[in-house]
């Protein structure tokens, strides 16, 4: 069923949306089963149990080409970091991560109004541009950079997905955070929903110059609807540019160890990445993801 769907390019009902997030573990069930079905000599069975044992096995290759295709000299090389704070718990280790790393854009998820005073206070001096979703819980988010902003309106959410125009390098760069709703039972809708609009935002700046979408999108490759918002505004997982497209980012806090990948920094052709790393912020349930990046002009 879950390999049917991925092949269909659909999402689909519950219980398909949450078991796609386990996709590339399934090759190993389906390996099992076409061995028993070979083992027991059931021709027919084991032929089924090939077949989806090898398009399984497909759909776990990375999604999307290996590189981006900017041109002409680099402009500004930047360092980006995506990271939800789990209801603003992480937000002292997102500081200390801050500092050490230097990045010159920050995007924070599930960060409360506490969180969001206590990130500008302490990062005023490196970053001292903001825009942000005022909100408790996980419906406030912010994003803060090195460069002038001037904030765009959120795309409508259940959780603040805040946007801004940056000045880097010369360049209008379009930033947005994104940060659907997941795709628990009885929300999936809503979660299609709100990707929807993030597909939209990146359809309509598909041409229009850098854009740089990065959050907690509660969707990994194997998710159409994610899958959807990276054609749709013909962007790059820089995860996947640098070779980490596999990397599980949740969830850090339970007794097994991350299975899935869905925070992501997605880039627009004009950029090359050069690298990407993953953080464990203590307090989150969520690894965060540094992207080190090269603007180029485009000419």
């Amino acid at each position: 069923m879950v390999t049917g769907c991925r092949l269909l390019d659909s999402d689909a009902l519950t219980p398909v949306p949450q078991a796609l997030s386990f996709l590339p573990w399934l090759t190993l069930p389906a390996l099992l089963a076409a061995l028993l079905a070979l083992a027991a000599r059931r021709r027919l069975l084991a032929g089924w149990a090939v077949l989806v044992l090898a398009g399984t096995a497909w759909f776990t290759l990375p999604y999307g080409p290996d590189t981006t295709t900017a041109r002409g000299p680099v402009v500004e090389r930047l360092r980006v970091l995506a990271a939800n704070v789990e209801f603003g718990e992480a937000t002292t280790a997102l500081t200390e991560a801050v500092r050490r790393e230097r990045p010159r854009i920050v995007y924070v998820s599930e960060c409360d109004r506490a969180c969001a005073g206590a990130l500008t206070s302490a990062l005023a001096t490196a970053l001292p541009h903001r825009t942000v979703v005022d909100g408790e819980g996980s419906t406030g988010s912010l994003i803060l950079s090195a460069h002038p902003l001037t904030p765009r309106p959120p795309i409508p959410a259940a959780m603040g997905m805040p946007g801004a125009t940056a000045r880097i390098g010369g360049r209008d760069v379009e930033l947005r955070l994104a940060h659907p709703l997941p795709p628990v039972p009885g929300q999936v809708g809503l979660w299609k929903s709100e990707l929807g609009r993030v597909e939209d935002f990146a359809a309509a700046h598909r041409d229009s110059g850098p854009v740089l979408l990065a959050g907690d999108f509660n969707a990994s490759q194997d998710h159409a609807s994610f899958r959807a918002v990276l054609d749709a505004g013909r962007l790059h997982d820089a995860a996947r540019l640098a070779g980490a497209a596999r990397t599980p980012t949740w969830p850090r806090e339970l007794s097994v160890p991350p299975f899935v990948q869905i925070d992501h920094v997605l880039v627009s052709d004009d950029f090359r990445v050069r690298g990407v790393r993953f953080l464990d912020l203590a307090g989150s349930d969520h690894r965060a993801v540094l992207a080190d990046l090269d603007l180029h002009a485009g000419r």
